[in-house]
């Protein structure tokens, strides 16, 4: 049963969503200003040290706590469909990432569609983990993750890396992941009733916003549709929920079929990203993600 926090949150985010379904959508930069403000549900806290910076050229933040370890990075891709998300709306939940982690958080700003589509948050996420081995910490010492399109760019980039020859991170943690651009999965249409948060409708139509003419089951766009074989470790979370269940289920499904060691946990009447809010399944999650984390860069 969820618990009683995560109820008032449950129906605030049921409230925007039938709202928006009288509105039309609300321009770019609104949506994007909406989203940076949400992140101020998790404040960062006085012992936080963010430091503006950029990463292989892409522009971002390193975020630590006292508890972080100097060697041990969290790349960290934030969601936003590829065309909203910021430090801004990722940086509180960073914090809480590098406390859980015991590690520094490379929070990056990727480039957003459509004023660059596909696969331009490709290349930035490769380049600013090129950028961190080249600062001298080891792969193995090394995690990349992300949230939502976030958590499918995860994916997408650790297929680059290998395909590239570069040496690959230590782990992987995808929450949320949008993993199939082609949305193709049957929880868009089981899970639309159930979930507070995201509009089945509105997936479908926003992979054109990045991809503009590419193929959405381009393996760099939608993992899904990747050969997964030889990437490391992977830790999967996602809501029962959410529309986007099956993004998860069946790319957890495909990197086993591949022998990737994979782990999906599915929380139980959560939503997308539920990491993200201040509830107690969050912190239940967040300490699974440290220990993962923790187990595979020791």
């Amino acid at each position: 049963m969820a618990s009683p926090q995560s109820q008032p949150i449950r129906q605030m985010l049921l409230q925007q969503k039938e709202a928006a379904k009288n509105h039309p959508p609300a321009p770019l930069e609104e949506q994007r200003r909406n989203l940076d403000a949400m992140g101020q549900l998790t404040p960062v806290p006085a012992d936080a040290v963010v430091e503006r910076t950029t990463i292989g050229g892409v522009p971002g933040e390193w975020v630590s706590v006292p508890e972080s370890r100097a060697d041990r990075v969290f790349l960290y891709l934030h969601g936003g469909a590829y065309f909203l998300g910021s430090c801004a709306s990722h940086r509180g939940f960073a914090v809480r990432l590098a406390r859980a982690c015991e590690a520094r958080v490379a929070l990056i700003e990727y480039r957003l569609a459509p004023e660059h589509r596909f696969p331009a948050a490709v290349e930035d996420a490769v380049a600013a983990y090129k950028a961190i081995l080249e600062s001298g910490v080891e792969p193995g010492r090394v995690v990349i993750g992300g949230d939502s399109a976030g958590g499918g760019l995860t994916g997408a980039t650790l297929v680059a890396l290998r395909d590239t020859g570069v040496p690959l991170p230590a782990c992987a943690v995808l929450l949320s992941p949008w993993t199939d651009l082609a949305t193709t999965g049957e929880s868009l249409n089981t899970r639309a009733e159930r979930d507070p948060f995201l509009d089945a409708d509105g997936i479908r139509l926003a992979p054109k916003v990045y991809l503009g003419d590419a193929d959405p089951r381009h393996p760099l766009a939608s993992p899904l549709y990747a050969d997964l074989r030889g990437l490391p470790p992977l830790l999967i979370q996602v809501g029962d929920d959410e529309c986007l269940l099956d993004d998860s289920v069946r790319f957890a499904d495909k990197a086993k079929a591949a022998g990737v060691d994979a782990t999906l946990h599915i929380f139980s009447e959560m939503w997308h990203v539920f990491q993200t809010f201040p509830i107690p399944e969050a912190d239940e999650a967040i300490r699974e993600i440290g220990e993962f984390v923790r187990r595979h860069t020791p």
